[in-house]
């Protein structure tokens, strides 16, 4: 039987759970029994083995087994009776017993908590509105041009955004380090491939020079073996070419997707990209704003339990994407601790939207997550293959549910709310300075 409910600290609960020695060595009992007729033992046919024999085998992990299943057992009871709902797993713990004959254990666990919605009748966001302008259009070309530029040779001094051919090598303290040596490297003076006091050196150089110079890592350099080191670098100037941009042009365009290379449809191609970029970017900032609307209205505790379980997925997740960009993070050190405040925010908003969507009826349709599905896939080569993909994993079609149902919260906040537009330009929207 099961005592009654204790309250602790927050949302953790507590009761005493006694099962009867008596009740216990009937189910052992009939479970070696059972034991003894499928057990395979050289020297006894099946089903002839002693049951004495048997007990003395597995009695002890039979006895184990069956308190387990017990405890749960009464657990399972205790908190539907109760009508309680358990998050994360219980913590059982032996206790002494009070009644003769009984193994004793109280039951330490979390609940999910009362969560009270919020008034955001009389709350107001702003929603940033935007015109993409010629401007923007001629900035983003520009953008291209760049990233179509060529090289060609040239018989002058290195100048900012050049780019180079060169040999260098390097020790401290008159040692070599690792990294410090390499033949015909190439790179472009400003884009910061290499550390700004080593690029600005070779600034000025001619082909053919050699160039003796110190150059002082910083303290946060990811090497920490040489971070905050002085080094001295020879280097040996091999080529030097300055960069051509391409014309924009019926050529241009024709490069870019335009077959009859009219410049009049790569801009209104670009503009439906920006603009697409922008609807994108205001959803996503309305969507913040309603997030965190919700949590500041909303009265709800955080489970621990859930915070410890999504801290520790937010650090391996974090430590997945560094070792999939080929970075080793054995020596980073991760702690589950460093990541709980996102984790907290992570579960409250996640059982404040799960409340809205239970009361509200806002559940996502198949329509929906149909819809979703298909923007995503259009920003690849192959739209129909990565549909077919998203319906070919469970854990793929739940992320796309999870957006639909975010989706439909945030529709139905925008409806109780007042909703100001603010004026922004492109450049103020996207971040850029």
């Amino acid at each position: 039987m099961a005592s009654i409910i204790e309250n602790l600290e927050g949302l953790e609960r507590r009761f005493d759970i006694l099962i009867s020695s008596d009740q216990l060595q009937n189910e052992v009992e009939k479970r070696l029994k059972q034991l003894s007729r499928t057990t395979k033992l050289h020297g006894f046919r099946p089903g002839k083995i002693p049951l004495k024999m048997i007990t003395q085998m597995y009695g002890t992990q039979v006895q184990q087994d069956v308190l387990n299943d017990a405890v749960h057992k009464e657990f399972r009871e205790t908190v539907k009776d109760q009508n309680l709902r358990v998050a994360g797993y219980p913590k059982f713990e032996t206790k002494p017993s009070t009644t003769e004959n009984a193994y004793a254990f109280s039951a330490t666990f979390e609940v999910y908590p009362e969560i009270i919605i919020g008034d955001v009748s009389q709350q107001s966001l702003q929603r940033p509105h935007v015109t993409v302008a010629d401007a923007d259009i001629d900035k983003t070309l520009e953008m291209v041009r760049k990233q179509h530029v060529a090289y060609k040779p040239v018989d002058r001094p290195v100048e900012m955004g050049d780019r180079v051919k060169i040999d260098f090598h390097g020790v401290i303290d008159g040692s070599e380090f690792a990294g410090g040596k390499a033949n015909d490297v190439e790179l472009v003076i400003g884009k910061g491939r290499f550390l700004k006091d080593f690029e600005t050196a070779l600034m000025g150089m001619k082909v053919g020079e050699n160039k003796s110079f110190e150059v002082v890592f910083p303290e946060d350099y990811h090497g920490k073996e040489i971070a905050g080191k002085t080094a001295t670098f020879e280097v040996n100037l091999k080529t030097i070419d300055e960069p051509e941009l391409p014309a924009i042009d019926a050529n241009f365009a024709k490069e870019l997707g335009i077959q009859d290379g009219d410049l009049k449809k790569l801009r209104e191609g670009i503009q439906q990209d920006l603009e697409r970029e922008v609807t994108k970017r205001i959803k996503s900032k309305v969507k913040e704003q309603v997030m965190q609307l919700l949590l500041d209205t909303a009265q709800v505790m955080a489970p621990n339990v859930l915070v410890n379980q999504e801290a520790e997925r937010l650090m391996q997740d974090a430590k997945n994407n560094l070792e999939a960009r080929g970075m080793d993070t054995n020596g980073i050190p991760f702690t589950s601790e460093s990541f709980k405040e996102r984790a907290e925010y992570r579960v409250k908003l996640g059982l404040i939207l799960a409340e809205l969507v239970k009361v509200h009826a806002l559940k996502a349709s198949r329509e929906q997550v149909r819809a979703i599905i298909e923007d995503a896939a259009q920003s690849y080569e192959n739209p129909e293959q990565v549909i077919k993909w998203h319906y070919a994993s469970s854990d793929r079609l739940q992320e796309a549910e999870s957006l639909a149902l975010e989706e439909n919260v945030v529709n139905w906040v925008l409806g109780k709310i007042n909703l100001v537009d603010k004026p922004l330009t492109f450049d103020e929207l996207m971040g850029i300075s």
